[in-house]
């Protein structure tokens, strides 16, 4: 499990990378498999975290929706770009990803901000996407 650890905390820092600079996530994904192929002091970019960051920009529309819809006295532009970037990632994978328990999802999304957010973020994290983990039947639904 420490692998998937390891991919989930890269796919957030791809997240993050194309968030800050405004750019599409599937570029960024790309320059990070180049620089790892071209410096094997860099660590490569493991099969599930493309999984993860191919799957966030095939939903994104619908992932900033749901985060916007769903966080009280939070719009998405006000969020600090850490704990927005986790909740991206957090939501497609409690939502679009079967295989991985939605616990194990919350509280991966937890130890992410804890590690790189502030105090009060790890709640705040642990609230909208417990919230989204109640709603996930009638989300999908929304989708079809």
């Amino acid at each position: 499990m420490a692998a998937r650890n390891t991919a989930r905390k890269r796919a957030f820092q791809i997240l993050f990378e194309g968030d800050q600079r405004g750019a599409d996530v599937l570029t960024v994904l790309a320059d990070w498999i180049r620089l790892s192929r071209a410096d094997t002091r860099q660590p490569p970019v493991s099969e599930y975290t493309m999984q993860l960051v191919e799957g966030y920009a095939q939903h994104a529309t619908r992932i900033d929706e749901l985060i916007a819809q769903y966080s009280v006295g939070w719009t998405l532009d006000r969020m600090p770009v850490v704990d927005r970037n986790i909740l991206r990632l957090g939501a497609y994978e409690l939502i679009w990803v079967d295989e991985t328990p939605d616990a194990v999802v919350l509280d991966e999304m937890v130890q992410l901000a804890k590690e790189f957010s502030t105090d009060e973020s790890p709640s705040f994290v642990n609230g909208l996407l417990g919230r989204l983990k109640d709603l996930k039947p009638s989300l999908r639904r929304d989708e079809a």
